[in-house]
């Protein structure tokens, strides 16, 4: 079942910034985000809950330390992604 991607204005922020000072992980990002609207929980993804300030989110690995935060939502009555931010595991965390 394909999930539509809501992408708030900061993880198009983070995205950009991100694949400015790093392009050679475009290709990791574009295929996460494919997977994503596929399947967030696929075991690949590694996408794990998140605690603390970040309650309610999820993430997932883009490669091996480009993470990708969302929450899975609805949008017009079916289930959607909204996407948060993307960055290292430092960025994000």
């Amino acid at each position: 079942m394909s999930r539509t991607l809501i992408r708030t204005a900061a993880f198009v922020r983070a995205a950009r910034k991100h694949l400015r000072s790093h392009p050679k992980h475009a290709a990791d990002l574009f295929e996460v985000l494919a997977q994503l609207k596929e399947d967030p929980f696929h075991p690949s993804l590694r996408t794990h809950k998140l605690t603390g300030a970040l309650t309610g989110s999820w993430a997932c690995s883009a490669g091996y330390d480009l993470r990708v935060i969302f929450r899975p939502v609805k949008h017009a009555e079916k289930p959607a992604i909204l996407l948060e931010s993307v960055g290292t595991h430092d960025e994000v965390y």
